[in-house]
């Protein structure tokens, strides 16, 4: 169970996303650092208790329009070997000391908790307590269901749409399917995608203050 402790981080998180979103291909916001608020979210166990999994969803107002995004995040007591290119940043944690950020999509831990949790073998937590789970959180399992034994990240891709891991089974050079990360979350129908197997959707505050509620990820063949 992962322990939330009431304390600071230097930089704080917005801070490090502020500098980080506008180098992602899915940002649509304005030059420069963005101006972001929290706007929802949830968190993951990591059954061996290092990491810390939280999918957090920020609302960005430095352009035109407000745009809500989603980033999954993992926290860190030493630098993953091999995900250079997804480290966030460095911050100085109250309790646990320097603590290494990475965009989810880029660890391992994060990759198999999410899987965990399409297959049904792990279960959302709330954001902001320790040990208390997240009911609001839905697992969809659709067309030929979430196959056990998955592994991940193979080759990680940012588009303009959002960011898409190749998975696959232990042992199996060749990633067969692909787990799919919603970046920007918007109101209305679920984002379209073909061979669907699952997918988890959750609740967020929309810019005008209400709640929404979307697909956050989803597992698909697409990846063949």
């Amino acid at each position: 169970m992962a322990v939330i402790h009431r304390t600071t981080m230097s930089p704080g998180k917005l801070e490090l996303l502020a500098d980080w979103l506008p180098s992602r291909p899915w940002y649509r916001g304005a030059k420069g650092p963005a101006g972001l608020a929290k706007a929802g979210g949830f968190r993951l166990d990591d059954p061996e208790g290092e990491v810390g999994i939280e999918f957090m969803v920020v609302t960005d107002t430095s352009g035109d329009t407000a745009v809500t995004y989603q980033i999954p995040l993992t926290y860190r007591g030493a630098p993953l070997e091999g995900a250079e290119e997804g480290l966030i940043g460095t911050s100085e944690h109250g309790v646990l000391g320097r603590r290494w950020i990475y965009d989810g999509a880029h660890d391992p831990v994060m990759v198999e908790q999410l899987l965990a949790l399409l297959a049904g073998r792990a279960a959302a937590q709330n954001q902001n307590e320790s040990g208390v789970p997240d009911p609001t959180v839905e697992v969809r399992s659709e067309g030929a269901g979430v196959p056990a034994g998955l592994s991940g990240p193979g080759l990680v891709t940012d588009t303009a749409h959002g960011t898409v891991v190749a998975v696959g089974p232990v042992g199996l050079e060749r990633p067969v399917l692909a787990l799919a990360l919603v970046r920007e979350l918007r109101t209305g129908p679920d984002p379209a995608a073909d061979r669907v197997r699952g997918r988890v959707l959750a609740r967020w505050s929309a810019p005008d203050g209400a709640e929404a509620r979307t697909t956050f990820a989803f597992l698909s063949d697409s990846g063949r």
